[in-house]
């Protein structure tokens, strides 16, 4: 049975979600799901927006037949060839073999690479600034390279301002049967996977989001359709994600905040953490979030470091080096471009107290971080003599704050 929804009058969302996927990409985790959106465009020609991927291929093509009601499918643009967008493009070539495809020329080469059986004479490759009328409607075509795959574009509708932008202002999380932001707590209930999404998965392309986003602002944007998560047609939503995306891009902190996360094998330098959160918030620092780095998923580590202006470091020593799952942090902290923190670092260990000077080596290769010279060195656990470096650490960080 078909499940659509209706965008504008002649524009269809035709997606489907996913509530089965455990780990998106394999590597981020999925506790309330995903969606795959599409959209179909019904003028003088119908328009298929991208497809779904292969989980909920039932469901994406009983919706596209649905809209059609009998009409043939003329033309397929294909904004995104990740598989989770492109992996009904086979089926879609199977019901409607006459369908014509509008993409990128390098998103051709990346089709052949999946092996989608695509005729290249049916094939319209498109560049910056191509158009194509499909009766009442005009659509545009703008580059988005890196946005986050070197073939991505997006598409803008001319017409009615409908933009349809690939996996830009997209989200984890499944619609549940909603579709616009406004539909939603968004800002209370989804920003944090909204986060997740973009920084875990376009976090490392700042510069090229940002090049997005100065061509979008060209454009007269009325809606945003993206390949995941709500559509945005309320114009203070629009402008709420348009400044996220602005800030995510430039990686400027969200908003001033302690991010505390912890390495700690018997508890020691756990209870050093909970500690110094405690002295801040004597200090009236109070937004303040605490992780234990062996326990969190990663994605989660790195979405609140994109949120959050200060960071402190706090590990034990492991095999003299830093404890193997706060040194995966700091990995994807320069894998994905982190940058512009102001950062305190604290460290322990029962003997070689090594993991404070190996922190700062690590963020040393990052851009942009201040790190603050106070700092905490603990033998095993945290002892009396501790006690005036811890302070002194809570007073640099509340001063900091001040300062700002």
């Amino acid at each position: 049975m078909h499940n659509y929804r209706k965008v504008t009058d002649d524009l269809y969302w035709v997606g489907a979600n996913d509530r089965r996927l455990a780990l998106f990409e394999n590597i981020h985790p999925l506790y309330h799901g995903v969606s795959y959106n599409a959209y179909v465009l019904l003028d003088e020609k119908t328009v298929l927006f991208d497809t779904a991927d292969w989980a909920v291929g039932r469901q994406f093509i009983e919706n596209v037949t649905a809209v059609l009601d009998g009409r043939p499918l003329d033309y397929m643009v294909i904004n995104h060839v990740e598989p989770d967008h492109a992996a009904s493009i086979a089926e879609i070539l199977l019901r409607w073999p006459d369908v014509q495809i509008i993409t990128t020329p390098k998103a051709v080469t990346i089709l052949k690479q999946f092996g989608f059986p695509i005729d290249v004479n049916r094939i319209e490759q498109v560049n910056e600034g191509d158009t194509k009328c499909f009766g009442a409607h005009t659509v545009a075509f703008v580059n988005a390279p890196m946005v986050h795959w070197p073939e991505a574009m997006v598409t803008f509708d001319t017409t009615n301002g409908v933009l349809f932008s690939a996996d830009a202002f997209g989200s984890f999380r499944s619609l549940d049967g909603k579709l616009f932001s406004d539909e939603f707590d968004f800002r209370g209930e989804w920003i944090d996977d909204a986060r997740r999404y973009l920084t875990n998965i376009v976090g490392k392309y700042g510069p090229q989001v940002q090049h997005l986003l100065k061509k979008a602002a060209g454009l007269d944007i009325r809606i945003i359709c993206p390949l995941h998560g709500p559509v945005w047609r309320d114009p203070d939503d629009i402008g709420y994600i348009l400044d996220k995306y602005q800030h995510w891009s430039t990686y400027e902190p969200e908003e001033k905040g302690v991010m505390i996360v912890y390495g700690s094998m018997y508890g020691g330098t756990e209870q050093a953490a909970e500690i110094l959160a405690s002295r801040l918030a004597d200090r009236g620092v109070l937004n303040t979030r605490l992780y234990d780095v062996s326990s969190t998923h990663v994605s989660y580590l790195i979405s609140d470091v994109f949120k959050y202006s200060h960071l402190v470091l706090a590990s034990v020593t492991y095999n003299l080096g830093i404890f193997p799952p706060m040194h995966n942090f700091l990995m994807d902290m320069k894998a994905l471009n982190v940058q512009n923190r102001t950062v305190a670092v604290m460290e322990n260990g029962s003997w070689a107290i090594r993991s404070g000077t190996l922190i700062r080596e690590c963020l040393g290769q990052l851009k942009r971080m201040r790190i603050l010279e106070d700092g905490v060195t603990m033998a095993s656990s945290l002892q009396k003599q501790n006690l005036p470096d811890m302070d002194a650490l809570a007073d640099a960080i509340a001063a900091d704050f001040r300062q700002e």
